[in-house]
């Protein structure tokens, strides 16, 4: 009879943190500042400010009113170029270019400073062809494991590993190797393939856990994103920096673990 109350005292928890991260957590946006310290950064990128957005799984009013104000945010503190980590939808439907586009095109006043690469989601019912022309109308530059030089950094985007696009060698190959590089790759815990003189990699995916115990736990996380769930791994080579993202998978609820737009500052040295 005790193990029964227990068992329903169990569901009960478990039902309310779910229906509270669903109705509250899920839409309680967090902008992060956080300062890179990178040991090997050259001088005149001492400073030198991205817009991180990522994991955007647009399939409704809720996630495209999150998203929207996750690129209002970003735009607000005046980045130097805004980096888009992949997973733009949840699925391709016949509605989700327009979301997209309705969402991304405040991006237009960045005047070309936006670079892009696909997640894993944005193979399901569809691909990034349909990405390449949205991207194309609101200059943003879509990265499929090539390189391209702006703001005299090498941007170095690496397709999605979990769709079996991921094509790391070539995307390296392509680049030329006489600017510093910074590789964007959806899947973090793919950083061991990235090539160690990279001064650092942006990825999504993991949503930070999406739902985590107060101690900091996650009972699930996803393939290649299981090793680095959220924030700057300083001592993993290259150094890495993982946003919990904005969308969800599975219930579309969060716990401890609330969407993320970014703003990092790369400075140079070692944080002291």
């Amino acid at each position: 009879m005790h193990f029964g109350r227990y068992l329903l005292g169990g569901l009960t928890i478990g039902a309310g943190a779910l229906l509270y991260g669903a109705f509250v957590e899920v839409d309680r946006l967090e902008l992060e500042k956080v300062t890179l310290w990178i040991p090997d950064l050259p001088e005149i990128l001492d400073g030198y400010r991205i817009g991180f957005l990522t994991d955007f799984h647009l399939r409704d009013r809720q996630t495209v009113n999150l998203a929207a104000r996750a690129v209002t945010a970003v735009l607000s503190e005046s980045p130097e170029i805004v980096v888009l980590g992949g997973d733009y939808v949840s699925r391709w439907r016949p509605e989700s270019p327009e979301m997209l586009g309705r969402v991304l095109e405040p991006l237009l006043m960045m005047e070309g400073s936006v670079v892009a690469v696909p997640g894993n989601r944005d193979y399901l019912d569809g691909d990034p062809s349909l990405l390449q022309a949205i991207f194309d109308e609101l200059n943003i530059r879509l990265l499929r494991n090539e390189s391209w030089v702006h703001h005299g950094i090498e941007w170095v985007g690496v397709d999605s590993a979990n769709a079996g696009e991921a094509d790391p060698f070539g995307a390296f190959e392509s680049a030329t190797g006489a600017h510093p590089q910074i590789c964007v790759w959806h899947e973090p815990d793919l950083v061991d393939w990235t090539p160690r003189d990279v001064l650092l990699q942006l990825s999504g995916h993991t949503h930070g856990g999406q739902f985590i115990t107060p101690w900091g736990y996650a009972p699930v996380t996803s393939r290649n994103g299981s090793r680095y769930l959220q924030g700057y791994f300083e001592s993993v080579v290259p150094p890495l920096y993982v946003s919990r993202g904005l969308g969800t998978t599975g219930p579309p609820s969060r716990l401890f673990c609330r969407p993320e737009a970014t703003v990092l500052t790369l400075r140079s040295g070692t944080q002291a």
